[in-house]
């Protein structure tokens, strides 16, 4: 039985497991450094309170659900979802706001009320954009794109090229505004562009599929949080006979030759067949293997993702205008994404994103409270300080240019700064979606799921192929053992 050690224990490095482990030919090993599964996806409690600290959004559930089914598990057993509409509530300086739904005759009907050319457009831009998702889904997130054999087998040569099809050659804000003329609706979907950490005004009009996405297949909650989704494939994986060992950092990939032979952790070796990286694929090859300088310059030089800062904010009180998830939109969105990327510097007038899940799991908070996971943007790791309190600042500025004042009604407070991304995550930079996607090649830009010049070592997680985020990261997991599996047969 062939041995596969594992970096990380986020959920691309648990799908990877469960579509190894499941098959029986594998012995498996998964180092993580902190004291839980799950990468970003984690919780907090404190004083009656309980946090999610990561991703809100669960979307694209179809790819969770083939993970259980890979395992012959049912995904019902393991997870209850909840729907969510409206999918959030879209709030504006002038106190007007603008609810999204999944259901298009619903949020139409939304649009309406404030712009109805924008309105009357809705469909001719769902059109747009579900045939980019047709034609991009296939290859850019189902197919190994840096696998030549297995694009040729699935037919996807063609596709890969064709970029006059997909708004590649535009940027998601050039797109958008041919749709929307109405400020307030062009933002909620210039937003999407952050999804993967980017920039509406410079990443490609593709990306708009994003919003297809959630606002078309459908966003969901998992009941009892996020968290319970790595919960559930740990069930699997001690199922299965995968071994987890917690609290144990990789300090080296041992490397032989061009050929990944196994990993040294704590000083003690242990000798595998394949390697499975899930960190941080900069981190991987600047802290994790010795040599390779050109791969580590070049991938240093690749543009990280945007960071942000995340306060968790026990409430007193019931706000009853606010939904299970809020943006507060910057009155200046382009000078926002000016300030993150070009700048890299704290916004002045953050877009502020707000999930309160006691909304939905009473639970989450004691009675006559809620639990507030407050988010804003910020630039990646630089030279540029930034001031906790100046940000909260702005933040209590943004909630009263609507009418809310929580300032004096917070009796527990976390916050997680790029600093702290970085610490616990070891993300190049403090990024949150591995590199941004500012430009029309980055799907290229991302490492592929198989190294091309160490033997036997691959990659999952958000800094590869396919990308940030709980689908596509799970979606990188299946990748690199697939692959495995069809190179070890």
């Amino acid at each position: 039985m062939k041995r596969i050690g594992i970096i990380g224990g986020g959920l691309g490095a648990l799908s990877a497991a469960i579509y190894l482990g499941t098959t029986g030919r594998y012995k498996i090993d998964i180092f993580e450094k902190n004291e839980s599964l799950g990468g970003k996806l984690g919780e907090i409690h404190n004083q009656g309170f309980r946090f999610d600290t990561g991703p809100s959004v669960v979307t694209m559930k179809s790819i969770i659900n083939d993970v259980f089914h890979a395992a012959a598990e049912d995904p019902d057993e393991y997870l209850a979802y909840d729907i969510l509409s409206p999918v959030n509530r879209n709030f504006f300086s002038d106190g007007t706001f603008v609810d999204t739904f999944s259901e298009i005759d619903k949020f139409r009907d939304e649009i309406a009320k404030i712009s109805s050319e924008s309105a009357d457009n809705l469909n001719k831009y769902y059109n747009r954009i579900s045939g980019i998702y047709k034609r991009t889904a296939d290859v850019f997130l189902y197919s190994q794109i840096h696998e030549v054999l297995h694009l040729i087998k699935t037919g996807n040569i063609p596709n890969l090229f064709d970029f006059t099809k997909i708004d590649a050659f535009s940027t998601m804000h050039e797109v958008n505004s041919g749709y929307f003329k109405n400020e307030k609706i062009l933002k909620i979907f210039d937003r999407y562009a952050t999804y993967n950490g980017s920039s509406p005004h410079l990443a490609p009009g593709t990306l708009n599929l994003i919003s297809y996405v959630e606002l078309v297949l459908g966003a969901y909650y998992l009941k009892s949080g996020i968290i319970t989704l790595p919960r559930a494939f740990e069930k699997i994986l001690r199922k299965y006979d995968v071994q987890i060992h917690l609290n144990q950092e990789v300090d080296e990939i041992l490397v032989e030759s061009g050929t990944a032979k196994g990993l040294r952790v704590n000083g003690v070796v242990e000798n595998y067949d394949y390697i499975i990286s899930n960190a941080d694929v900069v981190h991987t090859f600047s802290k994790l293997i010795r040599g390779y300088e050109n791969i580590r310059s070049k991938l240093e030089k690749v543009e990280p993702s945007i960071s942000g800062m995340v306060f968790l904010w026990g409430v007193k009180g019931v706000h009853d205008n606010f939904l299970h998830h809020n943006v507060v939109y910057s009155d200046d969105y382009k000078n926002e994404f000016d300030e993150i990327f070009t700048q890299k510097k704290a916004p002045s007038d953050p877009t502020t994103y707000i999930a309160i899940t006691s909304k939905t799991d009473p639970e989450h908070a004691p009675v006559g409270c809620e639990n507030w996971f407050v988010l804003v943007n910020m630039p990646y790791l630089n030279d540029n300080p930034i001031d906790t309190e100046e940000v909260k600042s702005r933040i209590f500025k943004k909630l009263k240019s609507i009418n809310v004042d929580i300032e004096s009604k917070i009796i527990f407070e976390r916050v997680i700064t790029p600093q702290d991304l970085y610490n616990r995550y070891l993300s190049n930079k403090g990024s949150i979606y591995g590199i941004s996607s500012n430009s029309m090649f980055t799907a290229f830009k991302r490492q592929s799921n198989r190294s091309k010049v160490v033997k036997n070592l691959y990659f999952s997680g958000g800094s590869v192929h396919p990308g940030g985020g709980i689908p596509l990261v799970i979606l990188s997991g299946k990748h690199s053992a697939e692959i495995i599996k069809r190179l070890d047969s």
